[in-house]
């Protein structure tokens, strides 16, 4: 059996991405997602990398639009607000083909908000990342060894199709201290074809750019960008199931949430109440087909959220509305209890839809 190590979310993502062949990171400090740079800080030097406290979010984006350009592995993390101040890096990384990883470890918002646990910041991941047409891969892990191996499926997303990745975890997930099996070091050789190394006069120069002032041009380019993302929701949406087999109420949840949701479900089930659980893992791409099927078998649908009720929109677009829908939400930093899940799955099967 393999050694598993006591570590918190944001430190096994941090070992993990080393171990992964990240060289670079380059950040700037906001709690709940402290523990990454701090871990990068004393990490990176032993393995002849770079760490960079920027001066600001501003500037550690675009740092690793740099770093990302040269063909290295590179990474950055932050919370919520300073996830806000890159989004114009992430936007020119996309109109570029760049990748990279991001972390954002959740805070309550908007504004400074506090520092506990959230999942306000779905919206700004699934649809807004920056300006422009262009989506991030989105990863949610629900545990502390999902938040190190969604580390290495990130990066390996984001060379395969050159685009950022993030993974997308709520204070909880970051700041949790679990058991996780880390994985072994990985030689990772991704194509790096197009990376700007220096030509020696032996090729032709590469160039990384995302302005096109011909409007013919950026179409044609923002036409192929989509395309490749037509192929990422055909071939990238993970999920998990649990007691969907006979599920008549099919509770959706993510993250943290998705954990309660499942003790809640125990409690049902021992009650007669046939309930189930479709985790997204990916949250773009959204797992539509698993949510369609769903709506084949289940009566209703319940959405547990750690914000004002983000998901619940891509629920409804998945089922094409087939099913009712209900919420149960928290905001702030609160954290639905089981029993308050439970008593939600209750009035949903007595035939309140809320």
């Amino acid at each position: 059996m393999a050694e598993k190590i006591f570590m918190k979310g944001c430190e096994a993502v941090a070992e993990t991405a080393v171990r992964a062949g990240c060289r670079f990171f380059a950040g700037y400090p906001i709690t709940p997602q402290n523990d990454v740079p701090e871990y990068f800080a004393r990490r990176m030097p032993q393995v002849g990398g770079v760490f960079i406290q920027g001066e600001s979010e501003v500037a550690s984006i675009n740092m690793v639009y740099g770093a990302a350009a040269t063909g290295v592995r590179a990474m950055t993390g932050s919370s919520s607000p300073g996830i806000s101040l890159k989004s114009e890096g992430l936007s020119y990384l996309a109109g570029a083909d760049l990748p990279a990883l991001v972390v954002n470890v959740q805070r309550g918002g908007p504004g400074l908000g506090g520092i506990q646990p959230s999942q306000s910041d779905y919206f700004q991941a699934t649809r807004a990342p920056g300006h422009g047409d262009f989506h991030m891969i989105v990863l949610a892990p629900a545990s502390v060894q999902e938040m190190a191996e969604l580390t290495v499926k990130g990066f390996d997303l984001a060379d395969k199709y050159r685009m950022t990745c993030m993974i997308l975890a709520d204070g909880t997930v970051g700041q949790m201290m679990e058991p996780v099996e880390l994985p072994a070091h990985t030689n990772a050789e991704p194509d790096r074809s197009w990376a700007v190394t220096g030509t020696r006069m032996n090729r032709p120069h590469h160039i990384v750019n995302s302005l096109y002032l011909s409007p013919e041009k950026l179409e044609e380019m923002n036409f192929a960008r989509y395309a490749r993302y037509d192929t990422i929701r055909e071939k990238e949406p993970l999920w998990e199931e649990f007691h969907m087999e006979d599920a008549e109420i099919c509770l959706v949840a993510f993250g943290i949430a998705a954990r309660v949701a499942k003790a809640a479900i125990q409690q049902a089930r021992s009650e007669g109440v046939r309930a189930g659980l479709i985790r997204p893992i990916t949250l773009w791409p959204f797992p539509e087909k698993a949510l369609m099927r769903a709506a084949e078998q289940c009566l209703a649908f319940l959405s547990v959220e750690l914000n004002m009720g983000q998901m619940i929109d891509d629920i409804r677009l998945a089922t094409d509305c087939r099913r009712p829908v209900s919420l149960l939400r928290h905001t702030g930093g609160v954290i639905p209890t089981p029993a308050e899940v439970l008593e939600k799955i209750r009035q949903i099967a007595g035939g309140a839809q809320t």
